[in-house]
């Protein structure tokens, strides 16, 4: 009984910007975690880039937290901003998040959340688990700005400051990485095409070479073959002609001596020239003469057929002969005294050549090298919009198999179609790309339009807490006309009806200076907006009310 690994249910984006894939138990083991959290390769380049990013990560978030608070504190959010930025390669959502929470409270956190919002960008391919990964970092950057809110800014200043913040330090970094790495892809995809091409070039180059040599080949056997045969055939009998006398038979026997060397070494020529070494090549009912031949050399071959058999393509028929002329080669050769079988299968939409032999015996070599015979095989079959198999089969002998198709889309040897058609003789190629059905757009164009969204959002959030700021100082703002024409006593809604709205933002740091606060009375503070000598000092107002009335007026530098 064996058992399965258990999946953990996980549906939608937001789990997969955690775990892309479904977690099983065996992802949860220490080994798979740590390769999970720092993921490799680690070279001598990434180590060194990595230890830089995290140490400035951290020495530049301890000393932005120092300012803030004690260096205890400060010591310990570097080191918490060091291990998230080294995890910010395996877990980038998960860093973003963590630093989004944190930010709300430790500003020491800043650095890390731009590199995690490059990281995320650059490794999350999902838009959809990048979208949800943002949204849950914007959220805990939000709830977390909310509930500290060290420097007790309004809930709406409070949101405008935190969502310019988010977009500027992890929206921004995020649109840049997500142009580099579709950048990347899109290079890569194009060196990888190239590459194709060069390699369909040269392959198509090489097919047109044995083409051009076989019809040579075939030429030079019907031409030059038949007339020296004939030319034999009429030697001959010329030499038995009792008409000739001594010297002209003598000179008729050389003649035809000639002309039959001529025969065998245009035979050896041909044989150079044609990409297979056999005298006549046909179809599927040519097999039969291959494994007749293997027989008649002391090879061990059965053929066996197997369904209705079916009308083939030419192109089919010479490639169902070609692998098995193949795979009688190599059987041959790597693993002589061995037992060859050869089967013809008809099934329903193809025809199914194997050639299979047994392990070679002691002492020979069953390693099939080279592999040009099986190159060319490949490349046929794939022409016909077949394949073909080539491997060591389980009892160590090999085995070659091949599936065409009864209409394949393939062209007998010699005629040219679709990309190679009409190739000229001295083989000069000039093979046009096919063009790209759905027109790709540049990613520079969208993640600028990304980056431009995320700059006017910013500008305009910029602009309205720059209107929001001078709103606060008119509000905060007492003439001291006004205060000093206000009277200890008089009733206090007619001292309000004078008086700004104020603002608690701006007058925060003043309560806790100067005079101390009448026992019961509930104060007001405001600013002069007089010039000082001082720069850092500031004339501040207070006006006090107890029971309906004014009862003290106050004015103090405070710092």
């Amino acid at each position: 009984m064996t058992t399965k690994p258990t999946a953990l249910r996980l549906a939608g984006a937001l789990p997969a910007a955690f775990l892309p894939t479904a977690p099983t138990r065996a992802d949860f083991t220490p080994r798979a975690l740590q390769r999970r959290a720092l993921p490799g390769p680690w070279g001598a380049r990434a180590v060194v880039r990595e230890s830089v990013a995290a140490l400035f990560a951290g020495g530049l978030g301890g000393l932005i937290q120092l300012a803030d608070s004690s260096a205890g504190a400060a010591l310990a959010t570097g080191l918490a901003a060091a291990l998230l930025c080294l995890l910010r390669r395996g877990l980038p959502g998960t860093v973003l998040v963590l630093a989004g929470a944190a930010i709300g409270g430790y500003g020491g956190f800043l650095p890390v959340l731009v590199l995690a919002g490059w990281s995320a960008g650059y490794r999350i391919a999902r838009p959809s688990v990048l979208t949800a990964v943002f949204c849950l970092a914007f959220n805990a950057v939000v709830v977390l700005s909310l509930a500290v809110n060290t420097d007790s800014l309004p809930v709406r200043a409070n949101l405008v400051v935190s969502s310019v913040g988010f977009l500027l330090l992890a929206v921004l970094p995020a649109v840049v990485g997500r142009y580099r790495a579709q950048r990347r892809a899109l290079l890569t995809a194009l060196q990888e095409r190239n590459s194709q091409l060069l390699r369909e070039r040269a392959m198509i180059a090489h097919q047109a070479r044995l083409r051009e040599r076989h019809r040579i080949a075939q030429d030079m056997h019907d031409s030059l073959g038949h007339q020296l045969a004939l030319i034999a055939v009429h030697t001959g009998a010329l030499e038995v002609d009792r008409g000739l006398t001594a010297p002209q038979r003598e000179a008729v026997g050389v003649l035809r001596q000639a002309a039959t060397g001529a025969m065998r070494e245009l035979r050896e020529v041909v044989g150079l020239l044609r990409d297979d070494t056999l005298p006549e090549a046909g179809g599927v009912e040519a097999v039969e003469r291959l494994v007749e031949a293997s027989r008649a050399a002391g090879a061990a071959v059965a053929l066996t057929r197997a369904g209705d058999p079916r009308p083939l393509p030419a192109a089919s028929g010479h490639a169902a002969y070609r692998i098995v002329q193949e795979g009688l080669t190599n059987a041959h050769k790597h693993a002589p005294g061995a037992r060859i079988t050869v089967s013809l299968r008809y099934e329903p939409d193809a025809l199914v050549v194997e050639v299979r032999n047994g392990p070679p015996p002691a002492g020979a070599d069953g390693a099939v090298r080279g592999g040009q015979g099986l190159t060319g095989l490949h490349e046929r079959a794939r022409l016909l919009g077949g394949i073909v198999h080539a491997g060591t089969a389980a009892d160590g002998g090999f085995r070659l198999a091949g599936v065409l198709p009864y209409e394949g889309g393939g062209r007998p040897d010699g005629a040219g179609t679709g990309a190679d058609a009409g190739l000229p003789d001295d083989l000069g190629l000039d093979l046009p790309v096919p063009p790209d059905p759905t027109p790709r757009r540049s990613p520079a164009l969208g993640c600028a339009v990304g980056a431009g969204l995320v700059l006017l959002a910013s500008l305009g959030a910029l602009a309205w807490a720059v209107v929001t700021f001078f709103h606060m100082i008119d509000n905060a703002t007492l003439p001291r006309k006004t205060f000093d024409a206000l009277t200890v006593g008089s009733p206090e809604q007619e001292v309000r009806r004078q008086l700004p709205s104020g603002s608690r933002q701006m007058t925060n740091d003043y309560r806790h200076q100067g005079p101390a606060v009448p026992a019961g009375a509930s104060c007001s503070w405001f600013i002069a907006g007089e010039d000082t000598d001082a720069l850092e000092t500031e004339t501040v107002l207070r006006l006090c009310f107890r029971d309906g009335r004014l009862v003290e007026k106050q004015h103090y530098s405070a710092r």
